[in-house]
């Protein structure tokens, strides 16, 4: 007799490639545009990037983007959702914008992967955050002890966790719901 563990999934339908396109464009736009909110709202309250570094603006479209149009729209948008940002703004900075670009390209492909899999909703977002830190702490370390780089400190891994733990619980609360809201939506299409 064997033991053999299956994933539940359930059963959501195939979005066509026009929109998961425009869903990826979507999500890359929100990247760049909602954490310019809250720079401006920092520099406003004198707080500069700190309310971005608190709450994490750039994640949340990456993984609502995963979540509800799959791990390639995800991918996709969490690899280029930084790097437009960068070319626009400056922000994140040339030193993070590597290691923040894989982050978020895990964070969406993990979301995606997750997107049929019959688990609650925050607990597709915890298992994404926690493969987008590790691939990131994984990089930070690889360029710090196996480049020799000096652009970026293994401390920085413990301090973007708790510097964005905000953040963190922010995605928590808001995904489900959001998530929630849109699947209700296309239901009531159907």
């Amino acid at each position: 007799m064997t033991n053999t563990m299956t994933l539940k999934t359930m059963e959501k339908p195939r979005l066509s490639v026009k929109v998961q396109t425009l869903a990826t464009i979507a999500a890359i736009m929100s990247a760049v545009a909602v954490p310019q909110i809250f720079h401006v709202l920092g520099a406003v309250l004198g707080l500069g990037t700190g309310l971005g570094e608190s709450f994490l603006p750039m994640h949340l479209p990456i993984l609502l983007v995963g979540l509800l149009a799959g791990p390639y729209a995800g991918a996709v948008a969490g690899m280029f959702g930084p790097l437009v940002s960068f070319a626009f703004s400056g922000m994140p900075g040339i030193a993070m914008l590597p290691f923040m670009m894989l982050e978020l390209c895990v964070y969406g492909l993990a979301a995606g992967l997750l997107r049929t899999v019959k688990l609650p909703v925050i607990l597709k977002v915890l298992i994404a955050q926690t493969a987008g830190r590790a691939i990131r702490a994984a990089a930070v370390l690889f360029a710090v002890y196996g480049l020799g780089s000096d652009s970026v400190a293994v401390a920085s891994i413990w301090m973007s966790i708790g510097a964005g733990i905000c953040g963190i619980v922010l995605q928590w609360m808001l995904l489900p719901m959001i998530v929630h809201f849109v699947e209700r939506m296309a239901d009531e299409e159907l």
